[in-house]
C-alpha cells in the first residue's frame, strides 16, 4: 500500500468515528416544553413526571354576593318577625296587669257588698215601724261587720288617746297648754288607721302641752 492510499484509508476510519447527533430531537432531563401530558406508548401517564394544574373556574364573586343578599334580607325578615311579635306581647302583658290592678280590689267590694245589703234592710225596717232600739241594735252589728272584714285585709286602727305625740302616727289639728313638756294626745277628732303596718291615714289629735 502506497502513502497515498494509507492517509485515504485513515480519512475513512475516522469519518466512521465521528457520530453526529441531532440536539433537535433529544428529550431534556425537565417536563417537556409542551403543555400536553406526556404518555407512554401504551397510554398512560409517564411515571415522575407531574401532569399541568388544569385551568383555575370562574369568578364567582356575583354568585357569593347574591347568596349574601338573600341571607341578609332573610335575617332582617325574622328581625321584624321578632319586634312584631315582641310588641303584641308587650301590649298584651300591659293590658292584663292594668286589668289585674283595676281590680285588685275586687274580693273587698264583694265582701262590702254585705254590709251594704244589711244597712239597706235595716233603713227599710225603720221607716216601716220606727223602733229606735232595734234600728240602734242592727246598725251595731252592721258597723262589727264593717270592721271585722277590714281588719281582716290588714287595716287596724291607731291607739292615739292618752299616747305621746308622734308625728309619723298622729297629725295635730289642736293644741292647748303652755308647758314645756312633751306633747300628749288628750282627745282623738278623727281616727287614724294603718294597713299591714303601714299608716294610711293619720289620727287628727288635739295636743296638750303641760
Amino acid at each position: 500500500m502506497n502513502e497515498r492510499d494509507r492517509d485515504r484509508a485513515e480519512e475513512e476510519a475516522s469519518r466512521r468515528r465521528v457520530k453526529v447527533t441531532d440536539k433537535r430531537r433529544v428529550r431534556p432531563d425537565g417536563p417537556p416544553p409542551s403543555s400536553a401530558p406526556v404518555v407512554e406508548p401504551g397510554g398512560g401517564p409517564v411515571p415522575g413526571v407531574a401532569e399541568p394544574a388544569s385551568p383555575a373556574p370562574p369568578s364567582t364573586a356575583s354568585d357569593e354576593l347574591a347568596e349574601a343578599r338573600r341571607q341578609a334580607s332573610e335575617y332582617l325578615e325574622h328581625v321584624r318577625r321578632l319586634k312584631a311579635e315582641f310588641d303584641n306581647y308587650r301590649k298584651r302583658v300591659l293590658k292584663e296587669q292594668t286589668r289585674a290592678v283595676e281590680m285588685a280590689s275586687e274580693p273587698l267590694v264583694r265582701r262590702l257588698l254585705e254590709v251594704l245589703d244589711e244597712f239597706d234592710l235595716a233603713l227599710m225596717a225603720a221607716e216601716q215601724k220606727p223602733d229606735f232600739d232595734r234600728f240602734l241594735h242592727g246598725v251595731e252589728l252592721v258597723y262589727a261587720k264593717l270592721q271585722d272584714i277590714l281588719r281582716s285585709e290588714g287595716l287596724e286602727r291607731i291607739e292615739a288617746k292618752g299616747k305621746s305625740f308622734d308625728p309619723g302616727q298622729h297629725e295635730a289639728l289642736l293644741q292647748s297648754g303652755e308647758g314645756d313638756g312633751e306633747p300628749v294626745v288628750a282627745d282623738v277628732l278623727r281616727q287614724g288607721y294603718s294597713m299591714k303596718g303601714r299608716v294610711i291615714r293619720p289620727a287628727g289629735v288635739r295636743v296638750l302641752r303641760r
